[in-house]
Formats: structure tokens, C-alpha cells, sequence
């Protein structure tokens, strides 16, 4: 028996679309809806907030195995802000923290089948670069005054290239509100559509004769495997690149480097 199945697009993944929505017939018809993004956008931030929670351990003298993963993990982003920001700023931990967590979350939720990542929207991430950036240059301001407008002009710099530097300086500056979600999105939407693409492949094998739907089958097993652990690995390189850039960028802005 040949069985026909329909090829879905891997970017239907990602589209935004209403989870669940109400009609009021108030000024006519007023309907007030939250959206797949909205959703686990509220799911993401209500697990980061469940994890430091339960990581108090009711303070209790003997720490449990998740107060003990906890620590582990703010421990890492503490000593990755020493290193990057350095000591005296330790100020800024609650935040880069933050940031950390809500990206590891919200890469590792989308790997659930049928899930939606947040991360691989470019509004969100594009939306939480460019806050990430005016907070850095309100950094910068409130350091320093008006010598921030030293940063775009790189020491021993010829008289005669100066406007040119100052406009290549501001162009890069500004483009890191853009490059640091795209590439968040990039690679989010890169690994799942390559895990959707080789799923739909060996669905479509079923239905062929029964040695090439046994192989066929069984291949795409194994490479989802071992695919969805390297998609576990990305999840967490990018929150942790993300969280380096954005330390890199508030050292930059406290020392104007």
C-alpha cells in the first residue's frame, strides 16, 4: 500500500501565530489574544524564576543536588563577569545572569517536539540587543560624560582619517544591536530546521518497500539522535556566547575599549 503524505514547510515552525484568544463584543468585537511567542515567553521566564527559587533550598544547612546545579551555574557566570567586566563590577552579575538564563531556557524548551524557541524570533532577539545596547551607551554616558565620544576614535589615529574612523566606529558600534540577536536567531533556526528537514525525509520513506522503510527509518533515528544532542550543545554555547559579548560590550563601555 503507498501512503501520500504533505511536505510542510520547516519554517512553519517558527511562525507567530494566536495560542489562545477571546471575542468580546465590546466596541463591536474587541479580541484580546496571546500568541505562541507570548506563551512561552511566559513559560520560559516562569521556569527561570521556578529554578532560583527552588534553588534556595528553604535554607536548610545541607544544600540538595539542585541548590548544588544552581550554584554551579552562578558560579560560572560570576567568575565569566570577573573575568570579562572584572571584579569591581560584580554589580552587573544579577543581569548577566538574567540574560543567561532566559537564553539557555528558552534554547533548551524549543527542543521539546511541538514546542515553539522564543530565541529564534529576530523581534525578540533583535528587541533584546538593542535595549542591551542603550543600556551599554547609558553606561558609557554616565562613566565617563561626553569622553564616551573617545571610544569611536581609536588612539594614534592620523588627523586626516579621523571622520572616516568616526563613521566606520559608529556604523560598527550600531550594528551590534543587529548582529548580536541575529545571530541568537540564525543559529536557533538553523538547527531546527535542519532536525525538521531530515525527520520529514524519513517520514516520507515510510510506505516503500520494507527493507528501505527499515533502513531508511532507522538512519534518521540515529541521526536525529545524534543531532538533537549536538542541537543540546548549541543551546547552550550560544546563551553562553551571548552572555561573553554582552560582558565584552559593557567592558568596552567602562573602559572605553
Amino acid at each position: 500500500m503507498q501512503l501520500f503524505f504533505s511536505v510542510n514547510n520547516p519554517l512553519e515552525q517558527f511562525e507567530t501565530y494566536d495560542f489562545l484568544y477571546l471575542l468580546m463584543p465590546i466596541f463591536g468585537f474587541t479580541k484580546l489574544s496571546l500568541t505562541n511567542m507570548g506563551f512561552y515567553l511566559i513559560l520560559v521566564v516562569s521556569i527561570v524564576l521556578a529554578m532560583n527559587l527552588l534553588a534556595s533550598n528553604h535554607y536548610s544547612l545541607v544544600p540538595s543536588r539542585w541548590s548544588i546545579s544552581q550554584e554551579s551555574i552562578s558560579t560560572s557566570v560570576l567568575n565569566l563577569v570577573r573575568s570579562s567586566i572584572g571584579p569591581k563590577h560584580e554589580i552587573y552579575f544579577p543581569f548577566v545572569y538574567s540574560v543567561f538564563l532566559f537564553i539557555l531556557i528558552g534554547n533548551l524548551v524549543g527542543l521539546i517536539p511541538y514546542s515553539f524557541t522564543v530565541t529564534s524570533g529576530f523581534v525578540l532577539n533583535i528587541g533584546l540587543s538593542t535595549a542591551i545596547m542603550i543600556g551599554v551607551t547609558i553606561i558609557g554616558f554616565q562613566r565617563h560624560g561626553l569622553g564616551f565620544f573617545a571610544y569611536f576614535i581609536p588612539s594614534g589615529t592620523p588627523l586626516g582619517l579621523v571622520w572616516l574612523l568616526i563613521g566606520i566606529e559608529v556604523i560598527s558600534y550600531l550594528a551590534r544591536a543587529v548582529s548580536l540577536g541575529v545571530r541568537l536567531a540564525g543559529n536557533m533556526i538553523s538547527g531546527h530546521v535542519l532536525l525538521k528537514i531530515i525527520a520529514m525525509f524519513g517520514w516520507n520513506l515510510i510506505g516503500s518497500n520494507l527493507l528501505v522503510t527499515i533502513l531508511g527509518v532507522g538512519f534518521t533515528l540515529v541521526f536525529l539522535f545524534l543531532l538533537c544532542a549536538l542541537e543540546l550543545g548549541v543551546a547552550a554555547l550560544q546563551a553562553y556566547v551571548f552572555t561573553i559579548l554582552l560582558c565584552t560590550y559593557i567592558q568596552d563601555a567602562l573602559n572605553l575599549h
